[in-house]
């Protein structure tokens, strides 16, 4: 028998990204002539967005202050600002998502302090998929806290990321994963080629954080996708050939010879991916033709939904497991022992040898598994809490 409570839940419609807020967020502030970290617009701008976000219950919102220096893209020291908008939880682990609100004008000839430069898609497509992970991630509660950052200094070298990830160090903050968002809402490019079904992760392998085995985690969650928005640990996943809308990993700290601000947290020793479109139109990059006129809106929604799916997953993760180990018994099954909660819920994965991503999962009970006629040579596994980062078994 449904309860009239129950029945008042089931009736609530589900919380789904809303296009036309990003679009309105992203349409206000490429209207600046410029967001340049060394001009007085930066700091208007950045007191606009904590406003917004304070629209939203439950958020707590910093202006986080750093120190920059004189250098090649900074004509002298100053004091600068960015924006850190905070969701309590249950406990003080973290998941931090964000993308920068700084633009630059790096056209041949152009002043880099008053030239326009609207930075749409470089960076308030990052911006924008942020504060929709904000205004939707609040309407519940979450075990870890959930931090929302539009962070400043990226076209000067990552300066505020930099800033913020040292600080969360010095803090000793428990980040659980960040979801860096730069550049993903352009969909196509001048040579024709076009890609509005994907979005690449890139991550860096390092023994210092996980950040790889998050971008695979990601990867199969989004490429298994059966939710509306949030994750759901009871959901049986199975790969599909063609997700309605995928995720495609690339083992690289980021694209050839540039970095985002991820990899301040890397540096620190956190675990960190990038967002990043498939086809980058390089034209529009660091001109002041990036406009929200080349702003792919339902790309630009699909991504967002992959970043709260991911999000909403670690947010609410149990512990994960610890010495996960595979037997040294010869046969065509595998088992997988592991120290956790003895009565807690698991989930085993494993991939051929040769591929870069999860092949299959399972969800078993207890810190034991067997997987039949799976065996130990051709195979990787990892073991997980639902919604946390497997560990590989080694």
């Amino acid at each position: 028998m449904v309860t009239a409570l129950a029945a008042l839940v089931l009736a609530a419609p589900s919380p789904n990204v809303d296009e036309s807020r990003m679009r309105a967020l992203i349409e206000h502030l490429a209207a600046f002539n410029t967001r340049n970290t060394n001009t007085p617009e930066l700091e208007r701008a950045a007191n606009w967005v904590a406003a917004e976000f304070r629209k939203i219950p439950g958020l707590q919102v910093e202006i986080f202050k750093y120190e920059i220096h004189e250098s090649q893209r900074i004509p002298k020291d100053n004091t600068v600002v960015e924006v850190v908008a905070t969701l309590p939880g249950a406990t003080d682990h973290r998941v931090i998502v964000g993308g920068h609100m700084d633009s630059i004008n790096m056209t041949r000839g152009a002043d880099l302090y008053t030239a326009r430069a609207p930075g749409a898609n470089d960076d308030l497509s990052g911006v924008a998929v942020t504060f929709e992970a904000a205004h939707l991630m609040s309407q519940r509660k979450w075990n870890d806290t959930l931090v929302f950052v539009a962070f400043s200094g990226e076209e000067q070298g990552l300066l505020g990321s930099a800033a913020l990830a040292k600080h969360a160090k010095a803090q000793g903050w428990k980040i659980d994963g960040v979801l860096s968002n730069d550049m993903v809402s352009n969909s196509s490019d001048h040579l024709g080629e076009r890609d509005d079904r994907n979005v690449r992760v890139f991550s860096e392998e390092s023994p210092n954080h996980d950040s790889r085995e998050l971008a695979r985690f990601i990867e199969w969650i989004q490429n298994t996708r059966k939710e509306t928005l949030f994750f759901d640990p009871g959901v049986v996943r199975k790969r599909v050939a063609k997700p309605a809308h995928g995720v495609k990993l690339v083992f690289r700290k980021d694209r050839f010879g540039r970095g985002g601000d991820h990899t301040s947290f890397n540096n620190e020793g956190f675990t960190a991916v990038r967002f990043v479109e498939v086809y980058e139109e390089y034209t529009r990059q660091h001109t002041p033709m990036d406009l929200p006129d080349h702003v792919d809106f339902k790309y630009l929604a699909n991504n967002a939904r992959v970043n709260i799916l991911a999000m909403s997953a670690l947010a609410d993760a149990p512990p994960p497991p610890t010495r996960v180990r595979v037997t040294r018994d010869q046969g065509q099954s595998t088992t997988l022992t592991w120290s956790g909660a003895p009565n807690g819920e698991y989930v085993v994965y494993w991939r051929e040898t040769t591929s870069p991503v999860w092949e299959a999962a399972l969800t078993v009970k207890g810190n034991k598994a067997l997987i039949e006629k799976v065996n130990k040579d051709d195979h990787i596994f990892a073991v997980g809490s639902p919604g946390g980062i497997p560990v590989p078994a080694i």
